[in-house]
């Protein structure tokens, strides 16, 4: 049984008066030197201002956040001034002044750009205790001589090649090695080096678990696992032989569940159980922090060793929660402040009155919140080695002083490495000592000490709602940092393997019919494993589908809009019901991993329920009425609709095109890709269950040269949805132009046929995120997406800097079979795709220098993820579509010539900046010729209702699936005019005679 504390009053008077002799203690005023030092600093006036103005903070963090990737004080010069002269920041007038300059070259530019550098140079110094290690020992040796000890944290841990992974790691090993030798000659300071007659380590550093695994996922738990604890087993071993304890911090939410589960299992393990010299952080900003700390209670009675347990408030929680909102998650954090405040006392007398089994570390610069640790540490007489407390270099230190002379021992967060990594650190400390909630900010303004010390309170939540966009309330993807959700995926790929091997029937009016000929589905990863047998229908059959789908016209059209409304939403239901299994569907049947699948889900839920509330929005028409006149603008269905739908979005494509043509009144029926006829069979069952009529929706699969052909062309067909390859789609295009006899109406065509897409990532991009998303983007199913990057396009400064780590990030990809956790690039389609995609690899290899081709499995159609550089920019693989896990990378000389290149193809579908100049992201939304333009981020994962998908030139015509436009497509628009005088007379509205 876990010990509870008793109530917060019972700590609550030692508590406050004890906050009010630390507050006193921090508020002693310093000598008449350092007032005006501080008074003449100019990176003290950055902060000032930036607490004044909530417009310049933003900018001005955005500044900081590029400075370190600027090569020369003209381009600092240029950066600073789009920064700080946007419309929403007002400036102080010193500012002004040094902002007064005309030409980034000029003399007053150059001391504008020296002067901030250095402001912020000495800003990040403040927080960040050195580049070197040289640098560090004498940082650490300074805090010693201050009775305190240190915990030193390796910035940069944005791990994106196992190349810095390997680096990572043996850069910790020297730090120990170094850290520890010098750490012999230092000698012991009572206060922090021994507590309760054991001597304690001198050097402590602060590891995050993931950097140790380039390829670290949560989805993938084993694998990650092995790979991580090997490095970690070797970590450990070299800390205990240099006397040294090691910290595990906990980082986003998403890695927290796999984390904890590695760790707990780990130091269970006979080689480290003993190890009391270990800690692992904990978040109180979480909900559900409490019953993880009640966790490590549990597990440390077991273990019978304490740990020690780091207690933070939490470094993410913009980016949680931002995340859990884009993703329409439930939000991992606590949104008012006071919530996180409650929540941390009430895990500290949790942890604390537990201190037999785990020792604590009260990390924070909220003078009540260590009061209250402390008065329940002194209360109970908890042993020294038991508690302490914390702080971050370079924030609290007069806090940390006082806590010493109480006698208490304080250890200090110090993070160190060189200033580019470090970057999202110092933002973090800039907006948390900016934050007007900050303690450090309130207790600075010397805000009334009665209320500094008093219990944290709730009040009403400020943040409601989701952040902007439209009022469509989209569908979660799964969260795969959830063990319960990771049980439910692999219970969905258990279900589908049973399922292997069955025949599939066409639906024909209702009824599944035999045929004389089938085709067999394989999965890709294994082609000798039959996914399904599958029947295709005849030209008869054909004949017989079209002439049910006509008679079912008659009714349907004359379906209220609600109606059809409700059988949409019915099967988004269905769908979600049995995401797992679809998902697992997809795994089998087009070798797509479960990470990529799962949107896909959620895409084909969103058609379903966007698309009737559309219907329902556009079924109320339009009233132009005049005085003695009604003027109605309304909707009709066109007639029967063809969808032909592709094999790489088999799921969501088939579905929102069908349930497009339904919900707007139209018979539908569905031709899917020969490749993954099984999964429209599964959209053919959720649309039946769903109470489609009989002939409004059939499912007709078939050979594109034979069925697709002859129903392209046949008279009956009023529309044809299309999304597949530039050729095919130009064919149906010109083909459903031809008016056939007895034709008489003209055939409306949507189509969605590819892209050439690029990425342009410019000398001011932040390369951890640009190599990320350029991998992502051009290797996520293969590549094999209309949206996917298929040529990343470097400015000459960044161009080598951004080819070796792009290199070093493909070769740490993982392929093989996509039912595999730990694979993240899987098979292509077929046999074809790969004979195509191979000789286009051959051929890059003449254009251009391969620069990295992974190593496949033998088995399966799989192919290389290839990167080849140096292409020129008219090169055949930096044209054509290839459709499969190439990159081509082009240089370009500047950001004209990106531009140039991005939009010197035939397509014009999805592009891509990495960019932090705001000159280039204003010229990118103008000039980028696509149709989906994604700005620091990937490119691929559209998403319904938010970002709207669709493109143009050859890259396909029609609306945007997923935005408002879309169902005009599926309507025809008639208005209807009466005159409703009768004899001179007709109702005026508000007249009164």
């Amino acid at each position: 049984m876990v010990a509870v504390a008793n109530s917060i009053s019972s700590y609550e008077n030692t508590t406050q008066a004890i906050a009010k002799e630390l507050i006193q203690a921090t508020r002693q005023k310093g000598n008449i030197f350092s007032q005006l030092k501080e008074q003449i600093q100019f990176d003290d006036k950055l902060m000032n201002w930036t607490m004044s103005n909530p417009g310049l903070r933003v900018q001005l963090f955005r500044f900081i956040d590029a400075l370190p990737a600027l090569k020369s004080n003209s381009e600092i010069a240029r950066h600073l001034q789009q920064y700080l002269t946007t419309e929403e920041v007002e400036l102080p007038d010193a500012l002004k002044g040094i902002l007064n300059f005309t030409e980034p070259n000029t003399p007053p530019a150059q001391i504008a750009s020296a002067t901030i550098t250095k402001a912020v140079e000495t800003l990040a110094y403040k927080y960040i205790s050195g580049e070197t290690i040289k640098e560090v020992i004498k940082a650490v040796e300074r805090i010693r001589k201050e009775k305190m000890c240190f915990s030193i944290d390796l910035l940069g841990e944005a791990v994106i090649t196992e190349v810095e992974a390997q680096s990572y790691l043996q850069n910790y090993l020297d730090l120990i090695t170094q850290l520890s030798n010098q750490a012999q000659k230092w000698s012991n300071i009572t206060e922090i080096d021994v507590a309760d007659g054991e001597n304690l380590p001198k050097v402590q550093v602060s590891v995050k678990l993931t950097a140790f695994y380039s390829q670290f996922d949560p989805i993938d738990p084993e694998g990650s696992k092995i790979k991580v604890c090997d490095r970690i087993r070797t970590l450990l071993r070299h800390a205990k032989d240099h006397n040294t304890a090691v910290h595990f911090d906990i980082e986003q939410y998403v890695y927290k569940d796999v984390v904890i589960s590695i760790l707990r299992e780990l130091l269970m393990e006979e080689e480290f159980k003993t190890r009391t010299d270990i800690g692992v952080t904990l978040q109180a900003y979480l909900r559900d922090s409490e019953d993880d700390l009640k966790g490590w209670i549990n597990w440390a009675k077991k273990r019978a060793y304490p740990i020690t347990i780091r207690l933070v408030k939490g470094a993410y929680w913009d980016q949680e929660t931002i995340k859990s909102r884009q993703n329409h998650w439930q939000q991992p954090v606590f949104n008012d402040k006071a919530e996180t405040d409650i929540n941390y006392e009430k895990l500290t007398r949790l942890l604390l009155e537990n201190h037999d089994y785990l020792n604590s570390a009260i990390a924070s610069h909220n003078v009540r919140t260590q009061a209250n640790a402390i008065a329940i540490a002194e209360t109970l007489k908890i042993p020294k080695r038991k508690f302490e407390c914390q702080i971050l270099y370079g924030m609290g230190e007069t806090l940390a002083r006082a806590i010493v002379k109480r006698g208490h021992r304080v250890r200090v967060y110090a993070p160190y490495g060189q200033l580019l990594p470090g970057m999202a650190y110092l933002i973090r400390r800039l907006l948390e000592n900016t934050a007007n909630s900050s303690f450090l900010r309130q207790n600075a303004e010397e805000k009334p000490i009665e209320e500094l010390v008093a219990p944290p309170t709730l009040k009403v939540s400020l943040i409601k709602g989701d952040l902007g966009g439209s009022n469509f309330e989209g569908t979660p993807d799964t969260d795969y940092g959830r063990e319960s959700n990771l049980t439910k995926a692999r219970q969905g790929l258990t279900i589908v393997h049973n399922q292997l091997g069955k025949t599939y029937l066409p639906l024909i009016n209702g009824k599944y019919v035999e045929t004389e000929e089938y085709i067999d589905s394989v999965n890709p990863s294994n082609p000798s494993e039959i996914v399904g047998k599958i029947g295709l229908i005849s030209l008869s059959q054909a004949d017989e589908a079209m002439n049910s789908a006509k008679k079912a016209f008659k009714t349907w059209s004359k379906t209220t809009a609600k109606e059809r409304a409700d059988i949409l939403r019915k099967a988004g239901d269905i769908i979600e019901s049995r995401r797992h299994e679809l998902t697992a569907w997809m795994c089998y049947e087009v070798g797509k991993i479960l990470k990529e699948g799962d949107p896909e889900i959620s895409e084909a839920i969103d058609f379903c329920r966007y698309y009737a509330s559309e219907m329902e929005r556009l079924d109320q028409g339009y009233n132009y009425d005049v005085a003695g006149e009604i003027d109605r603008y309304f909707y009709q269905p066109r007639g029967i609709a063809l969808i032909v739908s592709p094999w790489n979005f088999p799921f969501a494509i088939a579905m929102g095109m069908t349930v497009a043509a339904l919900v707007a009144g139209n018979c539908a029926l569905l031709k899917p890709a020969a490749t993954s006829t099984v999964i429209g069979a599964k959209i053919a069952e959720i649309l039946t269950e769903a109470g489609i009529p009989d002939g409004v929706f059939q499912y007709i699969p078939g050979k594109g040269s034979v069925i697709g052909d002859y129903l392209v062309k046949h008279p009956d067909i009023h529309l044809i949805a299309f999304t597949g390859s530039r050729e095919v789609g130009c064919k149906i295009y010109a083909d459903a132009a031809i008016l056939q006899p007895k034709q008489r109406h003209l055939k409306r065509v949507i189509a969605e046929m590819g892209g050439k897409n690029a990425i342009i990532i410019d000398e001011s991009a932040d390369l951890d995120q640009a190599v990320a998303g350029v991998v992502q983007s051009a290797f996520g199913f293969s590549g094999q997406k209309c949206s996917a990057c298929s040529r990343a396009i470097g400015l000459s400064t960044v161009y080598d800097n951004f080819v070796e780590r792009l290199t070093e990030a493909v070769k740490s990809i993982n392929v093989g079979d996509a039912k595999n956790p730990s694979t993240k690039v899987g098979p292509v389609i077929d046999a074809i795709a790969q004979k195509r995609i191979l000789e286009y690899i051959e051929k890059g290899k003449q254009e251009g220098k391969l620069a990295i081709q992974v190593i496949t499995p033998e088995n399966g159609y799989f192919v290389p993820p290839t990167v080849v550089v140096d292409i020129p920019e008219n090169a055949t693989i930096a044209q054509e579509e290839i459709f499969g896990p190439v990159l081509a990378v082009i240089k370009a000389n500047n950001f004209d010539h990106a531009l140039a290149i991005a939009n010197g193809t035939d397509y014009a579908l999805t592009g891509g900046l990495y960019s932090r100049t705001p000159e280039h992201i204003d010229r990118a939304y103008k000039e980028f010729e696509v149709g989906n333009l994604y700005i620091n981020r990937g490119i691929t994962g559209a998403i319904v209702a938010r970002q709207p998908f669709g493109g143009f030139k050859l890259s396909g015509v029609g609306s945007k699936a997923g935005g408002p436009d879309y169902l005009l497509q599926f309507l025809e628009p008639r208005v209807v005019t009466e005159n409703i005088q009768r004899q001179g007379f007709a109702p005026i509205e508000g007249a009164d005679y």
